[in-house]
């Protein structure tokens, strides 16, 4: 096991807890400014947005822009 995997291993349950943490924000947010909110079509376009993001920074990835980060 490579030392990142087994870095990875320790901190998956942290970076999984800060993720639903930006996520559950958001809603906070939604519902804060929309009365009447729609919950569900809420948590569908923020992890829509969410996931744009996540999809970007793959692509930085393959493009080496983390390569010597």
């Amino acid at each position: 096991m490579t030392p990142q995997e087994q870095e990875i291993e320790k901190m998956q349950s942290s970076i999984t807890t800060e993720l639903r943490a930006v996520f559950k924000a958001n809603m906070k947010i939604f519902d804060w400014d929309i009365p009447e909110n729609d919950d569900r079509k809420s948590a569908e376009l923020i992890i829509n947005v969410m996931q744009k993001a996540m999809d970007g920074l793959k692509e930085e990835i393959k493009a080496g822009k983390y390569d010597q980060y």
